[in-house]
């Protein structure tokens, strides 16, 4: 081994210093409190903020590919689709060229996310081996939801001011259907134990719910209590359905099976969009105000576990069954794109 002379080391440790005192010099701004993770009683922690890219835009809905270890994430304001690898926790690729992005669904079985270019009234095929958009396929006027119906092989898609669902055969990647729904769609669900697609009015206040085999209206429910009834997810395993109310700041709460209201709760301000953890049974629901809403659901009984600023513009959730983490993309942290990655506290997560 040869060893620095004394000289060299002098210098080297002349230029440490110097860094240190340069970067000691260098004002930085705390978080603001809008972006900061608010310390609360709720049993979640912080697991990192990572870096998106892309401009400091809007983003919307999101979606898993559990197999591939992917999050597809709609960044709207950028008409790309981000795609984040949560094992190696950084963006793999990116889709560009999908008009005003809102929402996007990942379905593993077919290999494709299937994404609403609200801008030209579409949805994009993207294949995920390539990530390349392989079909565009024309809808109504303003397409947003998507939920996909796996024993019909068919997409149902929210056309929001349309006022309609787009019917779409994934065989063949064609619109097979158009079904009015007299009112502004919100966002649309599948369920499981029924097998029918499920899609709030939002300027009705009802659920509207719709059979794949014929593509018929079967039911119309009016929600009590509802105001703007945008937000939607159904938890098949307790037969429930949340309804989060961007009019009035609330979650519904309606039992499928007698298809009445079970129970209303006060969430953060404009709830957008939910999120379930079916195995530890947490209910988020995230609102344009960075206030992230909690609840525990149990047979037959549903508890508000509180409420936690996340961010700023925090509207948009998803959660990893198997890690039980939470993805919340901002749009500007810092002046920079951010995914915020959350968790259940170690105590809670079983």
């Amino acid at each position: 081994m040869v060893l620095p002379s004394t000289s060299s080391t002098v210098r080297a440790l002349a230029v440490t210093v110097l860094a240190i005192a340069v970067l000691a010099s260098v004002p930085v701004s705390p978080a603001s409190k809008d972006e900061a993770f608010e310390a609360s009683n709720l049993p979640l922690q912080k697991v990192a903020d990572i870096p998106l890219g892309g401009n400091t835009t809007r983003f919307d809905y999101e979606s898993f590919d559990a197999t591939r270890h992917l999050l597809f994430i709609a960044h709207l304001g950028d008409s790309e689709v981000v795609v984040f690898d949560t094992e190696l926790s950084r963006v793999a690729g990116r889709v560009a060229d999908v008009s005003s992005v809102h929402g996007v669904l990942a379905i593993p079985e077919l290999g494709r996310v299937y994404a609403s270019a609200t801008g030209r009234n579409e949805i994009d095929v993207i294949d995920m081996a390539t990530l390349r958009i392989i079909a565009r396929i024309p809808t109504g006027t303003y397409p947003d939801g998507i939920a996909y119906a796996p024993d019909a092989h068919k997409l149902y898609v929210s056309d929001q001011t349309g006022g309609s669902q787009t019917v779409i055969d994934v065989t063949s990647n064609r619109r097979v259907a158009i079904i009015p729904l007299n009112g502004e769609a919100g966002n649309t669900q599948y369920d499981p134990s029924s097998k029918h697609i499920f899609v709030n009015v939002q300027t009705r206040n009802q659920l509207v719910e719709i059979d794949p085999a014929s593509d018929r209206i079967v039911a119309r429910i009016d929600v009590p209590g509802a105001k703007g009834n945008h937000g939607l997810l159904i938890d098949a395993g307790h037969g429930l359905a949340f309804i989060a109310c961007e009019g009035n700041d609330r979650l519904v709460v309606l039992d499928l099976r007698t298809m009445r209201v079970s129970s209303l709760f006060e969430v953060g301000k404009d709830p957008d969009v939910l999120a379930y953890d079916a195995s530890l049974h947490l209910l988020y629901v995230a609102g344009e105000a960075g206030v992230l809403s909690m609840f525990r659901v149990e047979a037959g009984a549903i508890s508000k576990l509180g409420d936690i600023h996340v961010g700023p513009n925090a509207h948009v959730v998803a959660v990893d069954q198997k890690t039980h983490r939470i993805y919340v993309p901002l749009r500007s942290l810092g002046g920079r794109t951010m995914l915020r990655i959350l968790e259940p506290k170690r105590q809670d997560a079983g």
